[in-house]
């Protein structure tokens, strides 16, 4: 696998920055990330998020970009780029079949903004281009509908409903499955 490389110059709209990580952001970073609804749809763990697993955070994303399975980015505010609003990563990257996963989640005190719209509109666009894959696939949990309605608003279309799809927190969850193939990417909806 060839290790992936960061968008230079960073994606930007003029109002988010999606950026590399940085070891000064811990703190927001975790602040950000442990937020309930942070933690009910996106970490699988029951155990609640510590900044030690933000500060651990660092070097498993370096690993994966490295390996060429995925990109971590925080969002930013593109006036203020040392501002965490929140996380996007494209993941699970699988050059051989042209496809790869995007996630994201938004700081409580950014949400309603459309700083998860924009970011993803950004790298989504970004994918397509760079590493050229044909389809981005991402899911969320099925009542959790304002990731779903940011997917739908960029043009990503919901496939279905994965039964017991994975582990988390324990148990099986089910899972939507949303898609988004070249050409599909709204940007004013």
């Amino acid at each position: 696998m060839q290790a992936l490389p960061f968008p230079d110059p960073p994606l930007k709209d003029g109002f988010v920055l999606l950026r590399p990580w940085r070891r000064m952001d811990t703190q927001q970073r975790y602040e950000g990330f442990a937020d309930g609804l942070c933690q009910r749809f996106s970490s699988p763990r029951i155990e609640p998020t510590t900044e030690a697993d933000v500060a651990a955070a660092y070097e498993r994303n370096e690993q994966e970009r490295l390996a060429g399975e995925a990109l971590n980015f925080a969002i930013v505010d593109a006036a203020r780029p040392e501002r965490v609003w929140g996380a996007m990563s494209v993941y699970d990257v699988d050059a051989s079949n042209q496809r790869a996963a995007i996630g994201y989640w938004v700081a409580s005190w950014e949400r309603g903004r459309g700083v998860a719209t924009r970011s993803l509109r950004l790298l989504a666009r970004w994918s397509f281009a760079r590493l050229n894959v044909e389809r981005l696939e991402l899911t969320c949990a099925p009542d959790n509908i304002a990731s779903a309605r940011v997917a739908e608003r960029c043009g990503f279309v919901r496939e279905g409903l994965l039964r017991s799809h994975l582990r988390f927190k324990n148990r099986r969850r089910d899972t939507v499955m949303f898609s988004l193939l070249p050409g599909e990417l709204e940007q004013d909806r």
